[in-house]
């Protein structure tokens, strides 16, 4: 979990009465996870987050799962999710019980406010400039940033310039993985990133219209409308451990060695049976004799995504791989390198490339999106030369 932050007006003790420059008290909320016994933050309203004036059922919002097909014949797929018509809304590509993979193209403007009370968001974010908006406030996010959204947090994004982002939506909680963290939740020495790495929210958000405000929520059984008498951004101060944060692709700080290292070595994220490695750009292994592209491997427990953000993809390059591509190599598939790309790879040094996996421990089906844009051809090409 992050660590503890604070951010405006606040009481000296918890639970205890907070007036405000009228006279008014401030209205307290905690959010928590886990029941009270997780990360919580203290949060305080002007008005109360609760005054709901209507509620209703968004027509046509199911839950995304819904739309999911098993992913048989079992074989190897790359989706290029750009090529994809351009659609309203989130374009599931994978999914499981457990976590779903999207695209989603934001256009310049604010996006409706949102929250997802079925678990955590991380998004990666590929290209444009936008600022989370929240209750804790505001956060500014760019190409290469992970930005973590805990369940049920009201938000939305303020987009300066169109987005494209890779978003997961987990079905609980995504953090730090503990193998790298201490006992009392502080980043080891020696662990890729520290809590200097970690971007929280700078500025709190006053309402330009305090009146009543629409928020979109999201289900397992779709998504609903809430009216709320007031506009949720109407927070004078928190603090906790519990909020969005930001964290660039280019301050993880890769592993390497003499010799090839695997890839939980570039584990960022940890999620509820899944997890989420980051390539950065890294020398390469240093013996003379080392095998310096991914070695051919079967992941008898897993699925394995690689989204590739940027560089040059060594080990697939010739396989029509490019930028923004996805790649599902599943459980009963073994990968590895395109052919020649050991011998390309003999004299090199570095590798410049930019790359998101994100691994499953249960089997995903493919939606809608990755189906409309699959490269049927891919399975053939580790048969053909570099």
């Amino acid at each position: 979990m992050p660590y503890y932050r604070a951010l405006g007006d606040l009481p000296r003790k918890h639970h205890t009465l907070h007036p405000g420059p009228d006279g008014r008290h401030q209205v307290e909320e905690l959010m928590g996870a886990e029941g009270f016994s997780g990360p919580s933050s203290l949060l305080y309203h002007r008005h109360s987050p609760s005054a709901l004036l209507a509620v209703e059922t968004v027509a046509g919002a199911d839950d995304p799962a819904r739309a999911l097909v098993p992913a048989h014949p079992v074989r190897p797929r790359h989706v290029r999710p750009r090529s994809l018509e351009a659609a309203g809304g989130r374009q599931v590509l994978f999914g499981n019980a457990d976590v779903q993979l999207a695209w989603e193209v934001l256009p310049t403007g604010p996006t409706a406010l949102w929250r997802n009370a079925v678990g955590d968001e991380l998004w990666f974010i590929q290209s444009g400039v936008a600022v989370l908006e929240s209750v804790f406030g505001s956060l500014a996010v760019g190409p290469g940033d992970y930005v973590v959204i805990p369940a049920s947090t009201t938000h939305r994004f303020a987009v300066v310039s169109p987005v494209e982002a890779l978003v997961l939506e987990a079905a609980g909680h995504v953090g730090v993985p503990e193998r790298y963290l201490t006992d009392t939740g502080q980043l080891r020495e020696g662990a890729p990133f520290s809590e200097r790495d970690q971007r929280g929210p700078t500025e709190l958000l006053t309402p330009v219209d305090d009146g009543p405000t629409d928020v979109l929520v999201r289900t397992r059984a779709g998504v609903s409308r809430h009216t709320y008498a007031n506009h949720p951004f109407d927070v004078v101060g928190w603090d906790g451990c519990l909020y969005p944060w930001a964290f660039s692709v280019h301050d993880f700080e890769p592993i390497v060695g003499r010799l090839h290292q695997p890839p939980p070595v570039h584990q960022t994220f940890a999620g509820p049976r899944f997890v989420v490695c980051t390539f950065a750009p890294r020398p390469l292994d240093a013996d003379p004799q080392a095998v310096k592209v991914p070695y051919h491997h079967a992941n008898v427990d897993s699925d394995e995504v690689l989204f590739y953000s940027d560089g040059d993809f060594l080990s697939r390059a010739g396989s029509g791989i490019g930028v923004a591509s996805l790649t599902l190599h599943p459980a009963g598939f073994v990968h590895g390198p395109q052919p020649g790309s050991l011998e390309a790879s003999m004299s090199a040094t570095r590798t410049e490339e930019i790359a998101v996996m994100v691994d499953t421990f249960g089997p995903l089906h493919l939606g809608p999106a990755a189906l409309a844009c699959d490269d049927e051809d891919y399975p053939l090409t580790w048969a053909r030369p570099r």
